[in-house]
This record gives structure tokens, C-alpha cells and sequence, in this order.
């Protein structure tokens, strides 16, 4: 789908979408009670989250999903076996999440994704599943494992996703014994570990950091049931911000100010790009990186380090952000953890946009748009995390159009 989006000053009120970052975890929590029902109100419908509801029904467990709210019906997950390939789809959390939940049983389970997705780096799992006896092979469109996944000490790469991290907590608060997880290098992204120790910790589970780098899992104590509400998202309201930062007026409802997201502090760094060149660190919120990247490029420039986990997401945004801000006239300097955007005056963009199949490359571009107008090809990429969002930029004033191709 390509769009044509007029400049303009966006005004209005908007509400986020729910945070997807916490849909998956309230959902896989709640797929794991055995008590009763639960429900999960305000989910957000996108791309990723109705992966994760396609994972868990494969593995047994009961939705009743109308679009907003979800009743579960959980199962135990040491004995679930799939009874298909599991679906990844594009999301990255499902995967990560999921495959060692699919390692509770001991049955065979294959979890399957975009070329993209299973591409990304999974070392992690790979090498400690191999240590502990345990199948783990791939493919270019999945993974298979088998094995059963045992309660234990384990040590685990921090400076990789901290999705590891959440995938092992997840698994191993469901079994009988008692669980360490050893971190051996400072974790990055560490508010998306925090995030899973409060959802986990609302549903019942014992967990608790032991130190700054290890954490205790209590064995034993099942998921409870629970009503709950998945809160706003802080990573797209940084979209909504950064309209503000380039001269709009919006009002952004549905953010809890004290919200443990880590992608809050987008507000903060956006703040120091309004006042002039500013150097920031990206490491524990990499996915504000390319919505930054565009706000300093049309401002005063920056400097970003802890930029080099952002070559492993959708895309490999450093590259693709430099590509497309290079066609308003910027100049990205890359190096291995950092990213400078040198000040340029920019103009509308020399070629059409191309948004690399990346929701938060097209979303970055789109506002950037507002100010100098612009072409941007693969725009149905925004229903991997936020498929209002080109109607709540329409909503704002902006001028949008479908082109034919």
C-alpha cells in the first residue's frame, strides 16, 4: 500500500492503542491458569498480539476474542502438546516467548514465522538448550524443538533482547522446582524484563530479583486467574509526541504517567531534541530509535549510542533510516554501537519512501511527512503494531491519499 501524506500541522486529541508489549505477556500469563477464566480487557488489535492468540489457541488454550476484550481459558503448559506448527507470523515477542513454553511438555513443537523472523538472532536459546540435552534446529521459515525443559540455574547473555529473558521466566514459573536465572552481562532493554515481573507477579507468581543481574523463581505457585486491562502504549505514543516536537498541537490521552514502560522516557529524550543538538542513549529503548533518528534530523542533530541491536529488528532500521532520511536531504553517520545525525536543512523527499517492511520505519517516515509531504511505499507495515494509525493521523488534519499502483 502506498500513501501520499500532504504536510501539515497535526491538532486534535488522540488516544493510543493499547500496549502490545503487555498484551503479550497478560496473555501468556493468563493461558497458563488452570483455575478458571480470565479476561484481558482493552487488547489491542494488531499483527502481532493476534499471533500470540494463534500461538496459545495451537496450544490448547480457550479464547473468545471480540476485538477488544479476551476471555482465557487456560491449560497447563507441562503437558500441552500443539496440535499445529505454531504461527509467529512477524512478532518477535511471540517467538521469543514461546519457544520455551513449547519445551514444557517434552512433545516435538515447530514454530513458524516470516523469513525475517526466524532470521534474527537466537543464539541465546540455541546454545543453552544444546548444554541442557535439549533439540533446537532451524530452518529459513522455522524452528523446531524438543526436549523438556527442566527447572534449574541457568546462565543467560544479557546484551542481546531481554525477550530471552521473558521467555525463560515464563517457562520456568510453571514447573515444580525452583529456578535461577544468571545474567552474565548487563541487560539491555531491562524495563521489558521489569514488565514481565509484573505481570507474572499479578497473576500470582513468586519471582524477585536476587541482584541487579539475577533473578529467583519461586517453583510451585500456580497462575491465578485474573480480570485485567491492558494499559496505553508508550511506543506509539512516541509517534503522537514527536508530531508535537515538530510543531503540532495534539493532546495524547490513554498514558499512565507512572507507567514502568521503558519507551516512557521518550518524552525526556524528545525534550532534549527540541532544544537544541543533544547526545542520547537508546540501549534500554531501542525502538524509539527511529522515530528519534527522524525528530533530530529535523531539528538541531544528535548523537545516539547503544544503537547496535537495532540491525536485528524487522529491519536493520540504522540502515534503512539512513536510506530514507538521506532522501529529505540528511546525513546519518553509523558506527558500530552509535549513530550521529548531522544537522542539514531538509527538504521533501528527492524519491518515494520505502518502509522496508517495518511498522516503525513507516510510522517514523509518516510523521517526518507532515512537515515536507512525501510518498511512502509498504504503509500496510503499521498493522504489525498500530493499525489506527494512519486514521488517527487523518483524524489530527493530516492529508492522506492511496495511490493506485
Amino acid at each position: 500500500m502506498k500513501l501520499t501524506i500532504n504536510k501539515g500541522q497535526a491538532r486534535g486529541r488522540v488516544s493510543v492503542p493499547p500496549s502490545k508489549s503487555i498484551a503479550h505477556r497478560l496473555l501468556i500469563c493468563a493461558a497458563m491458569c488452570c483455575d478458571g477464566e480470565s479476561l484481558i480487557r482493552n487488547l489491542p488489535s494488531c499483527e502481532d498480539v493476534l499471533a500470540t492468540i494463534d500461538c496459545l489457541s495451537a496450544l490448547g488454550v480457550k479464547i473468545d476474542y471480540d476485538g477488544k476484550d479476551a476471555k482465557v481459558i487456560g491449560v497447563d503448559m507441562t503437558t500441552a502438546q500443539a496440535s499445529e506448527p505454531l504461527c509467529c507470523r512477524e512478532s518477535g515477542s511471540t517467538l521469543r516467548f514461546l519457544i520455551p513454553i513449547a519445551m514444557l511438555s517434552g512433545h516435538p513443537a515447530t514454530l513458524q514465522g516470516s523469513e525475517r523472523l526466524i532470521a534474527r538472532p537466537q543464539d541465546v536459546y540455541e546454545q543453552l538448550f544444546k548444554e541442557c540435552g535439549l533439540k533446537f534446529s532451524k530452518s529459513a521459515e522455522s524452528i523446531s524443538v524438543c526436549g523438556k525443559l527442566e527447572a534449574g540455574e541457568y546462565f543467560i547473555d544479557g546484551n542481546v533482547s531481554s525477550q530471552f529473558i521473558t521467555g525463560l521466566f515464563l517457562a520456568l514459573s510453571t514447573l515444580s522446582g525452583d529456578s535461577k536465572i544468571i545474567v552474565n552481562t548487563e541487560i539491555e532493554s531491562r524495563p521489558y524484563v521489569d514488565m514481565t515481573i509484573a505481570a507474572m507477579r499479578k497473576f500470582g507468581v513468586k519471582i524477585f530479583p536476587d541482584t541487579d543481574w539475577s533473578f529467583y523463581i519461586f517453583g510451585g505457585p500456580e497462575y491465578k486467574s485474573r480480570d485485567i486491562a491492558v494499559e496505553g502504549d508508550w511506543s506509539a505514543g512516541a509517534f503522537l509526541h514527536a508530531l508535537n516536537c515538530l510543531g503540532g498541537k495534539v493532546k495524547v490521552d490513554g498514558l499512565d504517567k507512572d507507567s514502568i514502560q521503558g519507551d516512557k522516557i521518550c518524552i525526556k529524550h524528545m525534550s532534549k531534541l527540541n532544544k537544541g543538538y543533544a547526545e542520547i542513549d537508546i540501549t534500554n529503548c531501542p525502538d524509539l530509535g527511529p522515530i528519534l533518528f527522524a525528530v533530530a534530523a529535523a531539528k538541531h542533530g544528535a548523537k545516539f549510542v547503544g544503537t547496535k541491536r537495532l540491525r536485528d529488528k524487522e529491519s536493520d532500521r540504522i540502515e534503512a533510516m539512513k536510506a530514507e532520511l538521506e532522501k529529505f536531504g540528511a546525513e546519518l553517520i553509523v558506527e558500530e554501537n552509535s549513530v550521529t545525525v548531522v544537522r542539514h536543512e531538509l527538504h521533501a523527499p528527492s524519491a518515494t519512501l520505502y518502509g522496508h517492511n517495518d511498522h516503525r520505519i513507516v510510522m517514523s517516515l509518516a510523521v517526518l511527512c507532515t512537515l515536507y509531504g512525501g510518498e511512502i511505499e509498504g504503509c500496510e507495515a503499521v498493522n504489525k503494531s498500530y493499525p489506527e494509525f494512519f486514521d488517527h493521523l487523518m483524524a489530527l488534519g493530516i492529508k492522506i491519499s492511496a495511490i493506485d499502483n
